[in-house]
């Protein structure tokens, strides 16, 4: 059997009729979402577009079926639904808006990937069609600012030309001929895509009529994925969506600022390096603060009949970062340890003179084996955090216990 791609003449026909030609029962198909029974379809004819070349396949319904995914199985096109029609005769519906969103997608691919291509001589090596955003891979030199604004520039412009879209039929030699931007090494008839005067790419998926009907092409990103780089895109409704969604941020970041939004990067700078002046500030005061802490805890910290002094308390209302400060200065005194715990997160510190002799490294992990957490560190230095942050009295208790005892 062959299914006859009605798609590939006319991406617009949203609805069509077609005889069901094999119906099986098939198992959930967990990896794809499918977690209850479905039934395979193929049908004589469809205009259902099915996953391939980057683009997701259409939704909608056969009858009184939902279509939940469409596969190309070769000559054939297999449609998963959630029920078994009652007729071989069947009404097929697409979900137009679907469609539409990822027939201007796909169609702004195309010229965008012309654009890179053509003027800054950056081919696309892979296309992606997500459902929030697009991708394309391309290969060559990291392109630049310039590079990504002047694609977007040149695309747009052609776009608001609203020059025509129209499917070509050709071998593969014909359509070299005729100048296709990516040759494929594939016999018989070929389809592909053409944009006037811009672009010629094999291609089966669907797209629209004329450019103008892409909206606008919106770049949004470029980052490095292994040898290739990775252009973030939206077109037509997606590009409005998420330039109004990209404003209001902006918006609330200049607020937030209290700024102009032509100010928000400014702004933005200057909150930062003020941050980074208030935590350099603020870790000076937690050192002086530690240095005059331990000092006095020293002084009234008795030695245990080994003669270590063993300074073992859970501090409240300070920041994880002043059990550092607190406990190097400890350890700097000989015979002295420092067992500490944060009330707030469970957070556990043990320190020692390097003179000292004990393991820090295994007196925590022997606390946390009984009572849950993760850490580690040196036999001087280690750190970790406890499963329940009430735990954290009980937990030195113990390791204070265990060096009495050892």
């Amino acid at each position: 059997m062959t299914t006859r791609r009605l798609y590939y003449d006319d991406a617009y026909e949203k609805e069509f009729t077609a005889r069901v030609m094999h119906c099986e029962v098939l198992p959930p198909d967990v990896k794809s979402g499918i977690t209850g029974t479905v039934w395979g379809l193929i049908l004589d004819r469809t205009a259902f577009y099915p996953t391939s070349g980057g683009q997701p396949n259409d939704l909608g319904k056969i009858g009184d079926a939902n279509v939940l995914d469409v596969r190309d199985e070769g000559e054939e096109i297999l449609h998963l639904v959630d029920r078994k029609p009652s007729d071989p005769e069947v009404n097929g519906c697409i979900n137009w808006p679907r469609r539409f969103d990822h027939m201007q997608q796909h169609t702004g691919q195309h010229l965008l990937s012309a654009m890179f291509q053509e003027r800054f001589g950056l081919p696309t090596v892979s296309f992606h069609l997500g459902g929030e955003i697009c991708t394309i891979d391309l290969r060559g030199p990291e392109p630049t600012a310039e590079f990504l604004e002047g694609a977007e520039r040149a695309a747009n412009k052609i776009i608001f030309e609203d020059r025509p879209v129209t499917v070509r039929y050709g071998t593969a030699d014909q359509l070299s001929h005729l100048g296709v931007r990516k040759e494929v090494d594939r016999k018989g008839i070929l389809r592909a895509i053409e944009i006037e005067a811009a672009d010629l790419q094999p291609c089966g998926g669907t797209h629209v009529k004329s450019t103008g009907q892409i909206g606008v092409v919106l770049v949004r990103r470029c980052s490095k994925v292994r040898q290739d780089w990775r252009v973030e895109f939206v077109c037509g409704g997606r590009a409005e969506r998420i330039a109004r969604h990209d404003f209001q941020l902006l918006r609330e970041v200049a607020e937030k600022l209290s700024c102009a939004t032509d100010d928000v990067v400014s702004a933005a700078t200057s909150a930062v390096a003020e941050r980074e002046a208030h935590f350099k500030n603020l870790r000076a005061v937690l050192q002086r603060l530690a240095e005059a802490e331990a000092t006095l805890v020293l002084r009234d910290t008795p030695a245990d009949s080994h003669g270590l002094h063993v300074v073992s308390r859970v501090f409240e209302g300070v920041p994880a970062e002043f059990l550092g400060f607190f406990a190097t200065e400890i350890a700097k005194t000989e015979k002295t340890m420092a067992l500490l715990g944060l009330a707030a997160d469970g957070h556990l510190l043990f320190a020692q003179h390097p003179a000292t002799g004990k393991d820090m490294s295994a007196l925590l992990k022997v606390v946390f084996e009984k009572f849950g957490g993760k850490g580690g560190g040196t036999r001087d230095f280690a750190r970790g955090r406890l499963n329940e942050a009430a735990s954290a009295a009980k937990a030195l208790s113990l390791a204070k216990e265990m060096l009495a005892a050892g």
